[in-house]
């Protein structure tokens, strides 16, 4: 056993115990070959603990214990903790720099297997901040990001090019609490940690009108592929939850998002302009619609001309007493083709698939399959409007008409709802082949006593009740099997996540 003795200013001098404590009773007297090898094994190990100091040494027996597992698109080859950069998750210190700054250096190791940047425990207070390739940010089950509420740590981005303005002002938008553009193999995820916006500072000044900008999302990539964002929550996002747009090959994975049911436009998660998207196995409480389709607004979606196509939603439960379930529109100018959703529960939601549009936002909605829906408590089962006014400003053009056409819903049972159906195409443009079977909806008490209301639209019916109306004739029995639901799998539906090890290393 080696130790240091007393005596400030002194080399070292060492002791030791009988050789044989090390090396067995047969060792030989002090002095042996045996002993010398002993005493300079001790001699550098004592040199060494000097020279990394006590701080280093635990430091490096702390990261040793930080290994788990998880499941992801992509495994990384090297990993930090914002610690390691400065953060201090007090829940009052900015961690805005710390953050950007571990993402920078990560950033070299994207071509050599990426990076991990680990969030522990702790409350993280931060400000917008941009992710790179080839890079995961994973958060302990009992970490949270706090968004920032200092304007100066939220970047001013240009508009939306197939938006042409703000959503909340005719300027430019707050950058996302994370974000990031160009960017290929990105994931976002942990052991169910906390991202929490601190809505309601931003949702004051939204309704008094004192906002330049459009308010900040909390998840948000452009121009980005391979995307991943699973297992976490978030909360009271200042607006939209998670938005991938003008995006592909896009997972949403096990996440839960709450934000009050009076919050304004806190939409959960917005696919917009964006290819092959599956989001699934998700808990949405909202104040606005728990997925919302988008591809562009008015004139400018159509002249940037890219659709949300090849999108997959399962097993999504749904809370928001003032929207949808699942939206689509009203920002459709691009146009939404081939929307697959299954196994939907929607509880005090105000409908469940809802479809919004007008004069003037061109594009098309087609190739809408949805079955397996089960609702409680609803204003309305099924609401399609093409009177949707809201537009970008007054130079759209009122003879862009949408297409809306194709629309399957089938197996459904609902109950305690107010109204089964408001359907409402465009005179002129009727909403077309829609087809609705087998499907159960329990009238509320003091229920609409016309079940049914239905302008301009053309389509078939079997197994429905309460009665649809005369533009959806019922086909009979034999016909239940109708709105067939796609047997042909998306692409996304093939990727399978790998099982990965988050261990600490040095870089």
């Amino acid at each position: 056993m080696v130790k240091r003795m007393e005596g400030e200013g002194d080399l070292p001098t060492l002791s030791y115990s009988p050789v044989n404590e090390w090396v067995g009773k047969s060792a030989e007297p002090r002095g042996s070959r045996d002993q010398i090898f002993v005493t300079r094994i001790a001699i550098v190990l004592v040199l060494v603990a000097l020279l990394l100091g006590p701080r280093d040494v635990e430091a490096r027996k702390g990261r040793v214990l930080e290994s788990f597992e998880y499941t992801a698109m992509s495994c990384r080859g090297f990993s930090a903790s914002i610690t390691d950069f400065g953060g201090i998750g007090d829940g009052k210190t900015s961690n805005t720099k710390a953050f950007q700054d571990a993402v920078n250096h990560l950033s070299q190791y994207a071509s050599d297997g990426g990076a991990q940047l680990y969030v522990p425990a702790g409350q993280w207070l931060t400000g917008s901040f941009s992710l790179t390739s080839h890079f995961t940010l994973y958060l302990h089950k009992d970490a949270v990001l706090l968004a920032s509420q200092d304007m100066n740590e939220w970047p001013v981005l240009k508009a939306l090019p197939s938006y042409g303005r703000g959503r909340d002002a005719a300027g430019g938008r707050f950058a996302s609490l994370i974000f990031g553009t160009n960017l290929t193999d990105v994931i976002v995820t942990g052991a169910n940690g906390t991202i929490d916006g601190q809505g309601a500072f931003w949702w004051q000044s939204f309704h008094k009108g004192k906002l330049k900008y459009t308010r900040p999302y909390l998840i948000e990539f452009m121009y980005s592929d391979n995307i991943q964002i699973s297992n976490v929550t978030l909360l009271n996002s200042p607006s939209w939850n998670v938005h991938p747009v003008y995006s592909s090959n896009i997972l949403v994975q096990g996440i839960t998002i709450i934000a009050p049911i009076t919050s304004p436009n806190t939409d959960g998660i917005n696919p917009d302009s964006c290819t092959n998207v599956r989001i699934e196995d998700s808990y949405i409480v909202s104040g606005d619609d728990c997925i919302a389709v988008k591809s562009g607004w008015d004139e400018y979606g159509i002249s940037f001309g890219m659709p949300t196509k090849q999108l997959v939603i399962r097993r999504l439960t749904c809370i928001s007493p003032y929207s949808a379930a699942i939206a689509l529109g009203s920002e459709m100018s691009g146009g939404i083709q081939d929307v697959r959703a299954e196994d939907i529960t929607a509880v005090h939601t105000e409908s469940g698939v809802r479809i919004k549009t007008a004069r003037g936002r061109g594009g098309f909605v087609k190739d809408v399959y949805v079955k397996g829906m089960t609702l409680h408590t609803m204003k309305w089962v099924f609401w399609m409007t093409g009177n949707y006014k809201a537009h970008a400003d007054n130079h759209y053009d009122p003879n862009a008409l949408p297409v809306i056409q194709g629309i399957n819903y089938r197996d459904v049972v609902a109950d305690n709802v107010s109204m089964a159906a408001r359907l409402e195409g465009i005179e002129g443009d009727p909403f077309t082949q829609i087809c609705i079977s087998n499907v159960t909806i329990g009238m509320a008490a003091k229920a609409k006593k016309v079940p049914w209301t239905c302008t301009d639209i053309e389509g078939i019916t079997s197994g429905v009740s309460p009665r649809p109306c005369d533009q959806l004739p019922d086909q009979g029995p034999e016909k239940l099997t109708a709105c067939d639901f796609p047997a042909e799998p998306l692409s996304i539906d093939q990727v399978v996540l790998k099982s990965c090890t988050f261990r600490m290393n040095y870089m």
